[in-house]
């Protein structure tokens, strides 16, 4: 018998809890619920998860501190519930390290889909590395070395941690350099469901891979925003 995909759910709502509990497990994952997230680290230390549904606010540490620290160590996918809809909420969560974001109230199957689609993503980018080991190709643009198949990123030589989403955006740019993508485009070609969320999904993980790949993030040399149309990878002289 095949092992479940495992699912960490922090949520201080008992009703809603049990909610996510009985649909996570009717679409075959082994769901933990904890009340809050205060001794997050200690448990991913000692069990392994294939992602994290994490509540905004939240006794002790609320999403926003909890997501930081998660991120600080691992890459698992992040999918932050939460009752505040403003746009401002939704960058700061994306700014934190979320990788998707729903909000309550919310219909069961449409979290259990968002649930599959970042696993499914997220297991596609991991499998890729065992696929290719010893003959794995590499983007060069600039002083970047993208490492697509076992999921690296090098910025002269000094490796640079992404969370799976920002990777595989910056993979996806990389493998078209010169061609601009809308918003629009890159949410389907890199998030690849019909995600409901607005345009900051895609503007604060263009701003956080920015942050970490250019030496001026103010003035970009790698990702150029082609104001009224979208964003395209360039190759620095």
């Amino acid at each position: 018998m095949a092992e479940k995909d495992k699912v960490l759910v922090v949520e201080d709502d008992e009703d809603i809890r049990l909610v996510e509990e009985t649909y996570l497990q009717t679409a075959g994952y082994e769901a933990k619920m904890l009340p809050d997230g205060n001794n997050i680290m200690d448990i991913l230390e000692k069990e392994p998860f294939d992602l994290i549904l994490l509540d905004l606010m939240l006794p002790g540490k609320n999403g926003y501190e909890i997501c930081e620290e998660v991120r600080k160590k691992y890459d698992i996918p992040i999918l932050m519930v939460t009752a505040r809809t403003q746009s401002l909420d939704k960058i700061r969560g994306f700014g934190s390290g979320a990788d998707d974001y729903i909000s309550k109230p919310f219909d069961p199957m449409e979290l259990v889909a968002r649930v599959n689609a970042n696993i499914r993503q997220y297991k596609r980018l991991k499998s890729a590395s065992s696929q290719e080991e010893g003959r794995e190709k590499e983007i060069r643009i600039g002083d970047l070395r993208i490492l697509p198949d076992s999921w690296r990123v090098y910025k002269k030589d000094k490796e640079i941690t992404l969370p799976h989403r920002e990777f595989e955006l910056l993979a996806f740019l990389a493998e078209n350099p010169d061609i601009v993508f809308s918003k629009e485009q890159l949410m389907d070609k890199v998030w690849g469901y019909d995600y409901s969320g607005d345009s900051a999904t895609v503007m604060v993980h263009i701003n956080r891979l920015r942050e970490k790949i250019e030496d001026d993030p103010q003035d970009p040399r790698y990702i150029e925003t082609v104001w009224g149309a979208g964003y395209r990878m360039c190759r620095p002289s």
